[in-house]
């Protein structure tokens, strides 16, 4: 359906090769007269829109092609929870509807940019949700964590992670940190497991430049962007700051951030409020 909408419209179609090649060989669909791309420079800058088919984890692969181009993503949630991909499938049509008119209604996210760390991770530096560092064997992690030269604090934990706005409602989340409305210029650092009661998440302008030094007793840590990590060495600095770009949401309909977390996260359900009725 999707392809047939932008065919009878006269709309060039680009695909990433590996999703074109799981249409042929697993679905055994071969959609015809589009372009395949593997790359982000290989994605027109004219580009209207890239739809994003899956979960929230395939949005932020869909980050990592876009990048700093400035064209909207349409995250249609063909996954789970599906925060991030908040347009079912069966509104894909409107969703075309809205392009073809030129009525595309857009929500600016910022991103973390990532100093300091070695390749792959440095070929795109960027993290729509979080920054992590965890550990990597058996033994706690200890992070200093500096704002300018001066020490905000040294976590003793499993690992501690610096989130956006965005990524409050994910990896955050879990760990307890708050949430946080996508508007909010803001970092959230949060401890996972820490070994000391009394250190709570920290929420600091994201106008702040953090340094983060990692040490543990293994040799390496693993430092996370997103869903993509990899194993840097203890001692290491990581740089963090608010990147020079934001990444664009395609929305649809009902923006209302509020409604969505009541929605997708259940947040604040209580038998009251669905019986109608006092308990």
């Amino acid at each position: 359906m999707l392809f047939e909408r932008f065919a009878e419209n006269g709309v060039q179609v680009k695909v990433y090769e590996a999703f074109y090649w799981l249409l042929k060989n697993d679905f055994g669909f071969d959609p015809q007269g589009i372009l395949v791309f593997n790359s982000p420079s290989e994605l027109d800058m004219d580009t209207a829109c890239v739809f994003s088919l899956g979960g929230d984890g395939t949005f932020l692969e869909t980050v990592a092609l876009v990048r700093d181009s400035g064209i909207p993503i349409a995250g249609i949630n063909a996954g789970r929870l599906g925060f991030l991909t908040s347009i079912s499938c069966e509104f894909i049509d409107e969703v075309i509807d809205t392009l073809l008119n030129k009525t595309i209604s857009v929500e600016n996210r910022s991103l973390i940019m990532v100093d300091g760390l070695p390749a792959p991770l440095s070929d795109f530096p960027f993290a729509l949700n979080e920054v992590s560092i965890q550990k990597h064997g058996s033994s706690m992690v200890s992070v200093n964590v500096y704002h300018n030269d001066g020490l905000i604090n040294t976590y003793w934990s499993d690992g501690l992670l610096v989130a956006t706005p965005t990524g409050s409602t994910a990896y955050s989340l879990s760990v307890g940190g708050p949430i946080i409305t996508p508007d909010s210029a803001s970092f959230v650092i949060s401890p996972i497991a820490p070994h000391n009661l009394t250190v709570r998440p920290l929420v600091v302008p994201d106008s702040y430049k953090l340094r983060l030094e990692p040490t543990s007793r293994d040799e390496t840590v693993i430092c996370a962007i997103d869903n993509r990590s990899m194993p840097i060495a203890s001692g290491s600095q990581i740089f963090i700051s608010k990147a020079p770009f934001t990444v664009k949401l395609l929305m649809l309909g009902e923006t209302d951030f509020f409604k969505r977390l009541r929605t997708k996260l259940m947040w604040g359900v209580d038998n009251r409020s669905l019986t109608g009725r006092n308990i």
